[in-house]
């Protein structure tokens, strides 16, 4: 069970909207992250923030890779959501996340109004007093979110058989490999340590 208790150190914050788009890196990792977060109804993997009108998995054109997530605001905050997105990315990388490289891969955080752009900046304010690197992670407008296709949804806890670098696994399996051997979770505890949440 997620520590909720280490977002007590956040103010109050409003509840803007049931939905935040987050970009992190490889959608597979972020979508069972926040699928783990009480409050959150249902997370979809999806392509934002570019030009493309059809990005796929394969074709990601400019797009992110992103996740969309529906949550109930009595029971998470926007500011909650977002205090645990810093804390799930290296947001000091431009460069893609972990050992995913490329223009898709990059963290960024997809705004609908104002109040949700001043709450993403006091996040990024709050997170970059943990960091002896600048943080790089844009908050930007929100646009068109297309899900991604449906073998990339709910990828952490899928059963058919895929091939792997080790030889053929199930997905659930291959998810673990690839997440343990990409270092995204070491990397977080050594970025955030106790407040690297989701990698314990």
């Amino acid at each position: 069970m997620l520590r909720l208790a280490l977002l007590a150190i956040l103010a109050a914050t409003p509840a803007f909207a049931d939905k935040a788009i987050f970009a992190g890196g490889c959608v597979w990792c972020v979508e069972a992250d926040f699928e783990r977060v009480p409050g959150v109804r249902n997370v979809i993997s999806g392509y934002t923030g570019g030009t493309s009108p059809s990005p796929t998995y394969d074709a990601h054109g400019k797009h992110y890779e992103a996740v969309e997530i529906e949550y109930d605001p009595s029971v998470v905050s926007y500011a909650q959501l977002l205090f645990l997105f810093f804390r799930s990315v290296n947001p000091t990388d431009p460069g893609g996340q972990f050992c995913d490289r490329g223009d898709s891969y990059r963290t960024a955080i997809f705004v609908s109004n104002s109040a949700e752009r001043a709450a993403a900046a006091a996040a990024l304010s709050l997170a970059q007093k943990g960091l002896t690197r600048p943080i790089v992670t844009p908050i930007l407008d929100v646009g068109p979110f297309w899900p991604a296709e449906a073998e990339h949804q709910d990828y952490a806890k899928g059963t058919r058989i895929v091939i792997t670098r080790a030889g053929p696994m199930q997905q659930s399996e291959a998810y673990k490999f690839y997440r343990q051997s990409c270092g995204r979770d070491a990397r977080l505890r050594a970025l955030w340590g106790d407040e690297a949440i989701f990698s314990r």
